[in-house]
């Protein structure tokens, strides 16, 4: 069975659309990803963010190899309904696979891209 909900994401030519993720309760924008129709049915399915992975070309369970999984809290999409954005609860408070909070860790100032977040985890140690 189709789901409406799902015919109505403006997909990009590729069936892809950008998902923004924010932490529910900071307001933080912790990363952004690319979602397929499969990806975000199984999102609202099991109450965790999945993605597509454009480079492996296939879906990822966010946290399936480091344990930090987003807990989906609400599905939004913006007035054009091209971007999608979840708000979760990042459990281990890792979200970026360098180890960081965040995947937006990089200030741009002066002309220059600086790291303004200190790395929570070492990724060697997450992805054994």
């Amino acid at each position: 069975m189709a789901e409406q909900w799902l015919d109505q994401i403006a997909w990009d030519i590729n069936g892809l659309v950008p998902a923004i993720t924010q932490d529910a309760d900071s307001g933080e924008v912790l990363m952004m990803a690319w979602m397929n129709r499969e990806a975000l049915a199984l999102s609202r399915e099991h109450n965790r963010a999945v993605y597509w992975s454009r480079s492996r070309q296939k879906l990822w369970f966010k946290g399936e190899e480091s344990g930090h999984i987003q807990q989906l809290e609400e599905i939004r999409i913006d007035c054009d309904t091209d971007v999608v954005l979840l708000l979760v609860k990042q459990l281990g408070g890792i979200a970026c696979h360098t180890g960081r909070r965040r995947c937006f860790f990089r200030l741009l100032k002066n002309g220059e891209w600086l790291v303004d977040e200190e790395i929570i985890k070492n990724p060697d140690e997450i992805y054994q």
